[in-house]
């Protein structure tokens, strides 16, 4: 993949794939399963210019696992790969373990 570097308070995040199974055995076809929330961040800016021209540090780094907006970010496809560039306030979690 091209070598992505984020500016400020973006972040380009991999969607995570979901089950195509469900509990009972049943494979779930494409069509029927919804946007993944969940996903890998692989690059982050480097953090929100404030008023005063001070930079926030970004809550979040390359390698974790976010929960996001359904519909928030935008989605990109680059070298075959599908991604979400999201501004840093659309992440609602970072899941840890």
């Amino acid at each position: 993949m091209s070598k992505l570097r984020p500016l400020h308070d973006r972040v380009i995040v991999k969607r995570l794939e979901e089950e195509r199974v469900s509990a009972g055995g049943i494979v779930i076809p494409d069509s029927a399963t919804e946007k993944q929330t969940r996903g890998k961040v692989v690059a982050a800016g480097e953090g929100r210019i404030l008023e005063d021209g001070k930079v926030r540090p970004m809550s979040v780094k390359a390698g974790e696992t976010v929960l996001f907006g359904k519909y928030a970010g935008q989605e990109i496809k680059i070298d075959g790969e599908e991604l979400v560039f999201l501004k840093e306030d659309d992440i609602v979690a970072v899941l840890e373990g």
